[in-house]
């Protein structure tokens, strides 16, 4: 076995250092842009009057840099060639987003929605592996030009992680001679519907509550009467772009969906597998600034004339910290790496288990980093004059959503114990 970084991947990420360096920087210091990243950073990205939602000035600095980052041919490394990418592999995303998150805040790479010059849009696979051939003939052109963006409408007000008991429902219904869907219920958490042009709509289309069958993935148009975003939730860490939304007596065509009928979950699995691997490895990567970070003032701090480094009890948890560090980076790329050599519908049920144990232990590894940073830093580093109480706010969210840690464990007890995964055939022997 070979742990070292490929000579590859090396080079690319020296080569996105340089374009951090000589395009992404200067637009950061460029008109006083660095207040969106300083002590400022959450009153100047949060339109406070208008629900909470991101600055318009702040969107559209994040889609320069976005601009920036496609002419150069890094946006789209993670999509497939077909769609204008690269094909980026899951190992190299994995040491990718963890590379640019060592970082620290910046515009390179802003995790509070999901901006960076490598893009996370796990749509595209999604869209690539479900998507009838009819269905990719008329959406994938909007979607390689960035016209098509959709909500994740899954959770809904009553139920979050039991998803198979939502409420939404979908019936066939005809109008004007055309057969269609007539879908009534609410979703929470649709994370980006003030820019979204359409939302997928899980609903139950057959069976009943509880079954994994039954579900399906509609493609509604934001615009479509009866779908109304009703308020936008204000959150731990603003701005805030996760609404509640009403469906209504919506009406769609009979074909506006993606994947199967009854099969919508599946596509719901390939959206948080994609995201929960590349979402530990960024929550490693601003662990790693974190720890970093509280070493480098250990060792500069002078407090009754000596380095606070010298200190044991300084010393001791951020050593626990880089140790558990280490040995998830190790679980990170093995995971990404057998990610990548199967075929991708079959992580579900072969490797789901090991993406969610990535994700939960790098999620509170994170907080836990950002929580030590502050204790070392103390006074200064619970102002907002260090990044550690963003990263703290922004990363905590993770420990819920894309399925909360108990899910998660959930899942890998299920394997573990047979009732999923590789391991069901010989428990089921026993």
């Amino acid at each position: 076995m070979d742990f070292d970084i490929p000579s590859d991947l090396q080079a690319y990420l020296d080569e996105l250092d340089q374009f951090i360096e000589d395009e992404i920087k200067p637009l950061e210091n460029e008109n006083d842009n660095i207040k969106y990243f300083d002590h400022r950073r959450e009153y100047e990205r949060t339109d406070w009057e208008a629900g909470g939602l991101p600055k318009k000035e702040w969107e559209e600095l994040l889609g320069v840099a976005r601009d920036k980052a496609d002419k150069a041919g890094h946006l789209r490394f993670a999509w497939p060639k077909e769609l204008g990418g690269k094909d980026g592999s899951q190992l190299w995303l994995a040491v990718i987003r963890e590379h640019l998150a060592s970082k620290g805040l910046g515009l390179h790479n802003d995790l509070q929605n999901e901006h960076s010059i490598v893009g996370n849009n796990p749509f595209i696979v999604l869209f690539k592996e479900f998507a009838t051939p009819d269905q990719y003939e008329r959406y994938a052109p909007a979607l390689m030009a960035g016209e098509l963006r959709t909500g994740f409408g899954l959770t809904e007000p009553n139920h979050g992680s039991d998803a198979t008991f939502m409420e939404t429902r979908a019936v066939r219904q005809d109008r004007d001679g055309k057969p269609g869907w007539l879908i009534n219920g609410e979703k929470m958490w649709t994370t980006g519907m003030h820019v979204a042009t359409h939302c997928m709509v899980f609903a139950r289309t057959s069976g009943k509550d509880g079954d994994a069958r039954g579900i399906t993935t509609f493609i509604v148009p934001a615009d479509t009467p009866g779908f109304k975003v009703e308020e936008y939730l204000w959150t731990f860490n603003m701005p805030t772009d996760h609404p509640r939304v009403s469906i209504t007596d919506v009406w769609i065509p009979e074909d506006f969906y993606w994947g199967e009928i009854d099969n919508g979950l599946s596509l719901g699995q390939s959206f948080v597998h994609q995201n929960r691997i590349r979402q530990a490895a960024s929550s490693l990567g601003a662990a790693v600034y974190c720890i970093d970070e509280s070493v480098k003032y250990a060792r500069t701090r002078k407090p009754f004339g000596k380095p606070l480094a010298a200190n044991q009890a300084i010393q001791w948890p951020l050593i626990e910290l880089h140790t558990q560090a280490e040995a998830l980076r190790l679980l990170i790329r093995k995971t990404a790496w057998e990610m990548d050599r199967m075929p991708h519908k079959q992580i579900e049920w072969e490797l789901s288990d090991k993406v969610s144990m990535c994700n939960f232990w790098a999620n509170r590894l994170c907080c836990e980093a950002a929580d030590q940073a502050m204790q070392t830093h103390g006074g200064i580093g619970y102002s907002r004059h260090k990044p550690f109480e963003h990263i703290y706010r922004h990363h905590r969210r993770y420990r819920i959503t894309e399925g909360s840690e108990e899910i998660q464990m959930r899942k890998v007890g299920a394997f573990l114990f047979g009732y999923l995964g590789p391991k069901r055939a010989e428990f089921e022997g026993l």
